[in-house]
C-alpha cells in the first residue's frame, strides 16, 4: 500500500502550485505619477524580481517595456492611463487598467508610497485580475473626438466667467451692461456706459467676443464629426430635447455598446456623473 508523505511543502512550492500562470510568467504593477512612475516586477513565484522607475513619456515607457518579455501589467486609471495602456498593449503586453473604486487597499491606505502601491497592484494582478475590476479605455480616436467637446466646455466656462466679471464690475459703480445672450456680447453693448468705464471694460468684451468665435468654430466641427463619423447620433436626436452635443457626448462615452451585456448596464457606466457633465457642457 502506497504511503502518503507527511512532509510539508515549502511556501514556494505551494505558491507555484496554486498561483495562476500569467503571460510570460511575469506580472508588473505600475503606479502612474505625473513625470516619473514606479514599477514592480514579480516572477512566477510572486517574488520581487525588480523595482525601478520609468520616465512617463512615450519614449521612456516604450524603451523600458519593449525590452521585457510579454507580461501582465496592472496600472490604475488616471490622466495618463489611456495612452500608457494603449502603448503597452501595442508592445504585446496584457494590460489591466484597475478601477480605483476597487483599490481601497491603495486609495485608503495610510502609507501613501509609490513603491508600495506598485507592488500591491502587481500582487493583485498576479492573484486574480478580477479583483481590480478592470475597465476599458475608449480608443484614441474617440478620446480625441470627446476632447473636442471638453475643449468647448472649457471655452464656455471661461466666457461665462468673463461675462459675470464684466457685469459685476459695471454694477459696482452703479451702471449696468445692456442684457443680451453671452454669444451676442461685444464692445457695442458697452456704448451706453460712461466713457472711462467703457474703456476699462472693453478688453473683457473683446475677449468674450473672441471666445464666442472659438465656441462657434467648435460647434461647426462637432456637427461635422457627428454627421461624418457617428451617424447614430441622428437616431438619438429624435428624442425631444436631445441635440448634437448631448447625442455625441453619449455616443463617445459609451463608444462600444457591445461591451454591455444588458442595456441597463449603460446607466451604471455613464451614470449620474456623465449626465451632470453633459448638463455642464451644454451652453
Amino acid at each position: 500500500m502506497k504511503k502518503h508523505s507527511k512532509r510539508q511543502q515549502s511556501p514556494k512550492a505551494r505558491a507555484k502550485k496554486t498561483c495562476p500562470q500569467t503571460a510570460g510568467s511575469i506580472t508588473i504593477g505600475i503606479d502612474l505619477a505625473d513625470k516619473t512612475s514606479r514599477y514592480c516586477v514579480l516572477n512566477q513565484q510572486g517574488e520581487v524580481k525588480k523595482e525601478s522607475s520609468v520616465a512617463l513619456t512615450q519614449k521612456g515607457v516604450a524603451q523600458t517595456f519593449s525590452a521585457m518579455p510579454r507580461s501582465r501589467i496592472a496600472l490604475e486609471v488616471g490622466t495618463h492611463s489611456p495612452w500608457v495602456s494603449r502603448l503597452l498593449s501595442s508592445l504585446g503586453h496584457e494590460v489591466i487598467v484597475a478601477n480605483p473604486r476597487q483599490l481601497r487597499v491603495i486609495t485608503e491606505s495610510s502609507r501613501k508610497d509609490d513603491k508600495v502601491d506598485a507592488k500591491t497592484l502587481a500582487r493583485l494582478a498576479r492573484i486574480d485580475p478580477e479583483l481590480l475590476r478592470p475597465i476599458r479605455h475608449r480608443g484614441e480616436k474617440a478620446q480625441m473626438d470627446l476632447m473636442q467637446i471638453r475643449v468647448r466646455a472649457a471655452l464656455v466656462e471661461s466666457r461665462t466667467s468673463l461675462v459675470n466679471t464684466l457685469r459685476g464690475l459695471a454694477k459696482s459703480v452703479g451702471n449696468r451692461v445692456v442684457w443680451c445672450d453671452p454669444d451676442a456680447l461685444d464692445a457695442s453693448r458697452l456704448e451706453g456706459l460712461p466713457t472711462p468705464l467703457r474703456e476699462v471694460l472693453e478688453p473683457l468684451a473683446a475677449q468674450v467676443e473672441s471666445l464666442t468665435g472659438q465656441i462657434q468654430q467648435c460647434d461647426r466641427k462637432r456637427e461635422q464629426i457627428a454627421r461624418d463619423e457617428y451617424p447614430e447620433t441622428a437616431l438619438l436626436k429624435q428624442v425631444f430635447g436631445v441635440g448634437t452635443l448631448i447625442a455625441l457626448t453619449f455616443v463617445l462615452t459609451v463608444e462600444d455598446p457591445q461591451r454591455f451585456q444588458q442595456s441597463r448596464a449603460v446607466m451604471w457606466d455613464c451614470g449620474p456623473s456623465a449626465a451632470s457633465r453633459a448638463k455642464t457642457i451644454r451652453s
